[in-house]
C-alpha cells in the first residue's frame, strides 16, 4: 500500500452565515460535503457555524486551514449584498489584499449582460491570488486559495461547484459504510459495540437510536476504508447481537 493511499486526510468546513445560527435557515452543506468528501478518500473531521462577522470568520479560519487539516472549505458569504463579507474576511485572515479576479468579472459580465451592476461585479472579488472554482448553476464562480475552498452557501450551487472538484483533490482510500439494525435499546449493547470496534484495526461503529411502532431500535454503521475489515466487523456485530437474544438486520431498519 503506498504512503498516499495509507495516511489518512482530513478536512473542515466553515458555515458562514447568521440565517444559519437564527435557524431561519436549515444548512443542508454539511450531510452532503461530508459524504462527498469520504468518496475522494478525505474524512471531514471538523464544522463550524459563524456569524457573518469579520473576526468570527477570520478566527475560525486561523483555527483550522491548512497545517491543522489538509483541506479547509467554507460556504456561504460570497454573493452580491453587503453582508456577504466571506472574501474580505479569508482575506485578512491570510494576509492578502482582495483584488478583481478578471476572469470572474468576465464570466459574470457574460451571464448578466445588461443586467450586470455594482453589487454583482462583487462576486468577481477575490483575495489576491485565488484561482476560480467553476459555477454550472449561475454565474458567480466559487474561489480556490491554496488548500482552501470558498464556495456558495445555496445546496445547488455549491453541489454543482464541488462536482467540478471531483477526482481532483490528492486523498486516501475512500471510507466505505455498513449497517446493521436491531430493535435493542443501544445502551444494552453499548460494551458489545465498543468491544467489537475495538477488535478491529481502522474500524469505526456508530449507533444511532430510534422509536418506531412503539418499541426502541437502533441502527449501527460500521466505517472503515478497508472492506475486508468492515465485512468481517459487521458480521462480528451481528454474531454478537445474537448472542444477546436480538436477531440483526443486515441494513438499516
Amino acid at each position: 500500500m503506498s504512503e498516499t493511499s495509507a495516511r489518512v486526510w482530513t478536512a473542515a468546513l466553515i458555515v458562514i452565515g447568521d440565517e444559519i445560527l437564527s435557524g431561519r435557515t436549515q444548512d443542508a452543506n454539511i450531510a452532503y460535503l461530508a459524504k462527498w468528501l469520504n468518496v475522494q478518500g478525505i474524512r471531514l473531521k471538523a464544522a463550524r457555524v459563524v456569524p457573518d462577522e469579520m473576526g468570527a470568520i477570520a478566527e475560525a479560519v486561523n483555527a483550522l486551514k491548512p497545517p491543522a487539516h489538509d483541506y479547509l472549505f467554507t460556504t456561504g458569504g460570497i454573493g452580491p449584498t453587503h453582508d456577504d463579507i466571506t472574501v474580505d474576511a479569508i482575506a485578512a485572515a491570510l494576509g492578502v489584499p482582495v483584488v478583481m479576479h478578471p476572469e470572474a468579472e468576465a464570466a459574470l459580465r457574460a451571464y448578466y449582460g445588461d443586467r450586470i451592476t455594482d453589487a454583482r461585479l462583487r462576486m468577481a472579488r477575490v483575495p489576491q491570488g485565488a484561482d476560480l472554482i467553476p459555477n454550472p448553476v449561475s454565474g458567480a464562480p466559487g474561489i480556490r486559495l491554496g488548500e482552501i475552498f470558498i464556495m456558495a452557501g445555496v445546496p445547488k450551487i455549491t453541489q454543482g461547484m464541488l462536482a467540478g472538484l471531483e477526482g481532483k483533490l490528492r486523498g486516501g482510500r475512500p471510507v466505505l459504510s455498513r449497517s446493521v439494525g436491531a430493535w435493542i435499546g443501544e445502551s444494552a449493547v453499548a460494551e458489545l459495540l465498543r468491544d467489537t470496534e475495538r477488535a478491529f484495526e481502522d474500524v469505526q461503529i456508530g449507533s444511532y437510536p430510534f422509536w418506531r411502532e412503539g418499541r426502541v431500535g437502533a441502527n449501527f454503521v460500521v466505517r472503515s476504508p478497508d472492506p475486508r475489515a468492515l465485512a468481517a466487523c459487521a458480521e462480528a456485530l451481528m454474531t454478537g447481537l445474537r448472542a444477546a437474544g436480538v436477531e440483526p438486520v443486515d441494513g438499516e431498519i
